[in-house]
């Protein structure tokens, strides 16, 4: 389960309706209630003890009848299609980490750090053995799973645990960080499944069920309500996530969020908290988004999403009477990436995107669920607001590249040919290394890594060429298949790295 710090059946319902009667206000409510304590138990003319006779009251419904969800139905229905994930591999951890722990107060360390060339000849990961648990539910009877990308993160070996205490190895077809969603297939028929609902229909103070396997305890439902709709969280710009009080823990995760139609309306994914448990603020992914990224990553094992290339803020109401908007509603442009899309169709800082195709954005998130929800190359239509008049547009849009820190040149976008991660360098680290530009590896598999890179190693160039993005890095590779040199700075020294590629 994410844990935000500081920062988330039913067929067959049994028709039971509730009815929260109140009372009518007496026109001399305090000496009705006297008489009323003050009564005596009277005998009938046969001798039997009459009950009391209570004022008169008009009963008034406080609440219009409702019909509540039958939880047990729910959980017996599609319980069963509710599966524990557990999973082990090995996670590279920066050498960083050991510097301040009990490695860094060894003598015998200390001793042979002050040596000529000890230090280059640290690693700059180590790689730890880690074991984590998660859950998922049955999409298809013949071991189609969905569950959350960072419950499988960096897994080797992947067994799903099903409600009748059965245990099956699964394969990762792929995972999509941007949405944090993974699709499992284990071989196996016959299985149970959820039904899929339309989350779009959910309205905010609506029943919702949470099954899955907080702390490793299987098949734990818990229920609440939604609390919000279309939350946008630091870090998430693909997901208008579903807000719920449904008690959530670490272990949920990937597990179902069902309606009171016994469909499932989102995934599991995190939980705002300051210590690590439910705190009642959880977070799910929209089904039909999660859905989104399934059909991809089963057609073709990666996810492709859209970009516009623009970088937006939510208004307030100062904001919106400073561009004359009635309301604070739209997704404000704060910049456009040169050579995005947004910059060939003349979008600039101050245009307040308003609609796309149609749909009203009210919030910054709304603009980012909404151009994600596309496939790069689809035409969308835009509605600005742009010195004080409305304007459409049509825009292309573009493929989006990886977010900095989970982007992938090889493994997730080009099956492995280079097989590096990378992210830019940041203010702080160019300072200290006296760097203009480069690109932090953050894990190197593949060629790559046979090449002798590392986690922590610095691309300065890539075939003579400085390195300054990801996405020439990516060019580079679809223009020399064969091989390419990285110049690569370690400890503060410098050398070219080739790297065969075909």
């Amino acid at each position: 389960m994410k844990t935000k710090t500081n920062r988330a059946l039913w067929t067959g319902l049994a028709p039971t309706g509730v009815l929260v009667a109140g009372l009518t206000a007496h026109s001399s409510s305090s000496a009705g209630l006297l008489d009323f304590l003050q009564h005596k138990a009277t005998a009938s003319s046969n001798g039997e003890i009459s009950a009391p006779a209570y004022p008169a009251m008009n009963p008034t419904p406080v609440l219009a009848p409702t019909q509540a969800p039958n939880y047990r139905a729910i959980v017996r229905e599609y319980g069963p299609a509710v599966v524990g994930i557990t999973v082990d591999g090995v996670r590279k951890t920066d050498w960083s980490e050991f510097k301040g722990g009990d490695l860094a107060n060894d003598p015998f360390f200390q001793f042979f750090r002050g040596l000529p060339g000890f230090q280059s000849r640290i690693p700059h990961s180590v790689e730890q053995p880690f074991h984590g648990q998660g859950s998922g539910f049955i999409i298809s009877s013949d071991g189609l799973i969905l569950t959350n990308a960072h419950v499988v993160r960096d897994a080797r070996d992947v067994i799903v645990k099903l409600a009748d205490r059965r245990e099956l190895k699964a394969k990762v077809l792929g995972a999509d960080s941007a949405t944090d969603i993974a699709v499992l297939r284990t071989n196996a028929t016959g299985l149970p499944t959820v039904k899929i609902g339309d989350p779009r229909a959910l309205q905010v103070g609506d029943y919702v069920l949470a099954i899955g396997a907080p702390f490793g305890f299987e098949q734990s439902a818990t229920a609440g309500i939604v609390s919000a709709k279309g939350r946008s969280l630091p870090g998430d710009a693909f997901v208008p996530y579903i807000q719920t009080d449904a008690a959530v823990n670490p272990g949920n995760s990937g597990g179902p969020l069902f309606d009171v139609g016994g469909n499932v309306v989102g995934i599991n994914a995190q939980i705002y908290s300051q210590s690590g448990g439910y705190q009642g603020l959880s977070f799910a992914i929209p089904i039909d988004v999660a859905l989104r990224s399934k059909e991809q990553i089963v057609a073709t094992g990666h996810v492709s999403h859209a970009r516009l290339g623009v970088m937006v803020q939510d208004l307030n109401q100062a904001l919106a009477d400073s561009f004359g908007l009635n309301r604070p509603d739209g997704a404000l442009i704060s910049s456009v990436t040169p050579d995005s899309p947004a910059a060939a169709v003349g979008l600039k800082a101050g245009d307040v995107i308003t609609q796309v195709d149609g749909h009203p954005i009210e919030r910054s998130g709304d603009l980012s669920s909404r151009i994600a929800a596309n496939a790069p190359g689809t035409q969308v239509a835009l509605k600005i607001w742009r010195d004080h008049a409305a304007k459409e547009m049509t825009v292309k849009l573009a493929k989006a590249e990886l977010a900095v820190g989970e982007s992938g040149v090889g493994a997730n976008e080009d099956g492995g040919q280079l097989g590096l991660s990378l992210r830019p360098l940041n203010k702080q680290e160019q300072a200290d290394g006296g760097l203009e530009h480069g690109l932090v590896v953050e894990e190197a598999t593949g060629p790559a890594a046979l090449a002798g890179i590392q986690s922590g190693d610095v691309v300065l160039g890539i075939n003579g060429q400085p390195a300054h993005s990801v996405a020439q890095v990516r060019k580079m590779i679809e223009s020399h298949p064969k091989g390419i040199a990285l110049l690569i700075e370690r400890d503060g020294q410098k050398i070219f790295v080739p790297v065969q590629l075909g």
